[in-house]
C-alpha cells in the first residue's frame, strides 16, 4: 500500500520549497527555452507551473492512482502545449522532471529520518518505486503531448507558409496578378487551389495573371491540378491568362492531354499587362 497519509502531508507542505530550490538549481545558461528567461512574468508563470506540479504529485500519496492521473492529465497537457515549453528543446525539459524526481527521493529520505523507524525498509522501497514509476509516466505522457503540439504547430505554420506563397495580389479593382516560385509540389498545389479560389471570389477579381516564370519544373499531378484551377477559376468568372510557361511545364501539360484552348498564353508577365491595358507601351 503506496499511500500514507503522512506522507502526503509532509510532500504537500513542502511544495512551495521544492519549487524555490528547483528553481534556484536550474542551469539557466545552459538548458535554454523558458528556463532562461529573464522576463519576471514568464519566471513567474514557470514558477507556478512547477508548484502546482508538486501539488498534483503529492496526491499519488493520498487518491487511487486512477483518480491521481486523471487530475495530472489538464497539468500535462496545459504545460506541454505552452507556447514557452515549446520553444524549449525537449531535452532540457525531460532533465528537469528527472531533477524533480531526485528532489522527491531526497524528501522521503528526510521523512523516513524524522519518522525514527515507524516505517520498514519494504515500505520505504515501495515508495521510491512509486516516486520512479509515477515520474516516468509523466514523462512518458508529457513527451507524448509535447511531440503533438509540436507537430501540430509546425503543420501550422507550413500550411501558412504555403499560403503566403502563393498570394493573389491586386493590380487593378478586378485584375490580380499570382506569381508562383519555386518548387510546386502536390500540398502546395492543394493549398494554392483553395486560397487562389477564395480570394480571387472575395477581392472580386475578374482576370487573374498566372504567372510561372519563377517555376523551374512540376510533376504531371500538380499540372493537373494547375488546370483543374483554371477551370475552377472560369466558373466563378474569372479569366486567366498564363505567362512565363517554360517549354518543359508545356510539354508535360500535353502529354497529360490538357489543353489551352480556353486559356490566354503570353510569352512574359510584361506582355500580359500590356496586354490587359494596365500599364502603358
Amino acid at each position: 500500500m503506496h499511500r500514507n497519509h503522512d506522507l502526503y502531508q509532509f510532500f504537500l507542505e513542502k511544495t512551495w520549497d521544492l519549487t524555490e530550490e528547483w528553481y534556484k538549481n536550474v542551469d539557466k545558461e545552459e538548458s535554454g527555452g523558458i528556463y532562461t528567461s529573464e522576463d519576471p512574468a514568464v519566471i513567474e508563470r514557470v514558477k507556478k507551473q512547477n508548484y502546482e506540479f508538486h501539488k498534483q504529485f503529492s496526491e499519488v500519496f493520498h487518491k487511487e492512482e486512477e483518480a491521481f492521473f486523471r487530475e495530472l492529465e489538464s497539468w500535462i497537457v496545459k504545460v506541454a502545449q505552452d507556447d514557452e515549453h515549446l520553444r524549449t528543446p525537449l531535452e532540457m525539459i525531460l532533465q528537469e522532471f528527472f531533477n524533480t524526481q531526485e528532489q522527491y527521493l531526497n524528501l522521503l529520505e528526510q521523512f523516513v529520518e524524522i519518522s525514527q523507524g515507524q516505517y520498514d525498509e519494504k515500505q520505504i522501497a515501495l515508495w521510491r518505486r512509486m516516486i520512479i514509476r509515477t515520474i516516468g509516466e509523466v514523462v512518458t505522457w508529457f513527451t507524448e503531448e509535447y511531440n503533438n503540439h509540436s507537430q501540430k504547430r509546425l503543420q501550422a505554420q507550413q500550411a501558412l507558409i504555403l499560403e503566403l506563397s502563393s498570394p493573389v495580389i491586386s493590380l487593378t479593382e478586378d485584375i490580380a496578378l499570382l506569381p508562383l516560385v519555386g518548387d510546386i509540389d502536390t500540398a502546395r498545389a492543394k493549398i494554392m487551389l483553395e486560397n487562389t479560389l477564395q480570394q480571387c471570389n472575395k477581392i472580386g477579381v475578374s482576370q487573374l495573371f498566372l504567372d510561372l516564370s519563377g517555376v523551374v519544373m512540376i510533376d504531371t499531378m500538380v499540372a493537373h491540378q494547375l488546370f483543374q484551377l483554371i477551370e475552377a477559376l472560369s466558373l466563378i468568372g474569372v479569366k486567366t491568362t498564363i505567362s512565363g510557361l517554360r517549354p518543359e511545364i508545356a510539354q508535360t501539360a500535353v502529354q497529360l492531354g490538357l489543353t489551352f484552348d480556353h486559356v490566354s498564353i503570353k510569352s512574359t508577365l510584361s506582355s500580359a499587362i500590356k496586354s490587359a491595358n494596365i500599364i502603358a507601351g
